[in-house]
């Protein structure tokens, strides 16, 4: 009984799959063109990589200027500022 109620519909898949691909920068660009579900989970996957290799990057540039400034420099209460939730 529970699997019953545990499955997703055809139509609330294709619906999660169009809202998916709204989000991929790649697919939008493509146009409204419907690609795989499995095609667009690789893509996914390979986007999220990027912006977790972009994250890493800019951590490390931040790590580098942090490095190089006097921390209790107006620059470096800036940067502070910006960073904090």
């Amino acid at each position: 009984m529970s699997s019953r109620r545990s499955r997703v519909s055809e139509e609330e898949i294709n619906r999660l799959v169009s809202k998916l691909q709204s989000l991929l920068p790649e697919t939008r660009q493509r146009g409204a063109g419907r690609a795989s579900a499995a095609k667009l989970l690789k893509e996914t996957c390979n986007y999220i990589r990027s912006l977790n290799r972009d994250v890493d990057d800019l951590s490390d540039r931040l790590s580098a200027i942090m490095a190089t400034m006097d921390s209790s420099s107006a620059e470096a209460e800036m940067v502070r500022s910006l960073l904090r939730p």
